[in-house]
């Protein structure tokens, strides 16, 4: 091997090794498709989950999807009677909501009660003024708030031991989703997923989709 090849050998090499250490770092720190900022696949996909709705907000006012999804949100399907599983979960959506906004997101919350008939808009204000100044209540007849429920296929049950009780409590399911403007339903939360890690995640599909 003559001294021209072995320069060549080299400079081949020295290319090949900066390609892949450049695609090692677009890799790592470039720009993130909406698939690496996912944290659970949503089996039949997202379109499944997600739809319109109309509900009352919290100044009484008839609302659409539309209306509510104006920015990225982090939406949760609770009650305020609930003891603890609700506050908890709402707490923690509003820490991921003040990360988000810390590092300059323009992001909100949204709460849709599962519990229309002692959920009025004025109960679920006073609920919502509790966690985050951008965390919106919303609320709606019995048909309503159940066509909600069923387009992001929530569950819930009221345990009523007689019709007049009016200290029941309500079986629902716990997720927190991430909905953004016009894409609609994107992600969901599970309960042990921190607020550190909402808001990388809400964080990574809003950088995704500028």
């Amino acid at each position: 091997m003559n001294r021209s090849t072995t320069r060549t050998i080299a400079i081949l090499s020295t290319c090949v090794l900066a390609a892949v250490v450049g695609l090692t770092a677009w890799a790592a720190f470039g720009p993130k498709s909406e698939t690496q900022c996912a944290g659970t696949n949503v089996a039949g996909g997202t379109s499944t989950i997600g739809g319109p709705f109309e509900l009352v907000n919290e100044a009484g006012v008839s609302v659409t999807d539309a209306d509510v999804f104006t920015k990225p949100t982090i939406l949760y399907f609770g009650y305020t009677f609930c003891p603890d599983v609700c506050p908890m979960d709402s707490l923690r959506n509003a820490e991921a909501l003040y990360l988000l906004q810390e590092q300059g997101y323009d992001a909100q919350a949204a709460f849709i009660t599962v519990d229309p008939a002692r959920d009025t808009p004025e109960v679920v204000a006073q609920f919502t003024e509790l966690f985050h100044p951008d965390m919106i209540g919303l609320t709606g007849s019995e048909a309503q708030v159940k066509a909600a429920s069923q387009a992001y296929k929530t569950y819930y049950k009221l345990n009523k031991e007689t019709p007049d009780d009016e200290f029941y409590l309500v079986d629902h399911s716990t997720f927190t989703y991430f909905v953004m403007p016009e894409t609609g339903f994107v992600d969901f939360f599970k309960r042990d997923d921190t607020p550190e890690q909402m808001a990388e995640r809400v964080g990574c599909f809003i950088d995704s989709a500028t």
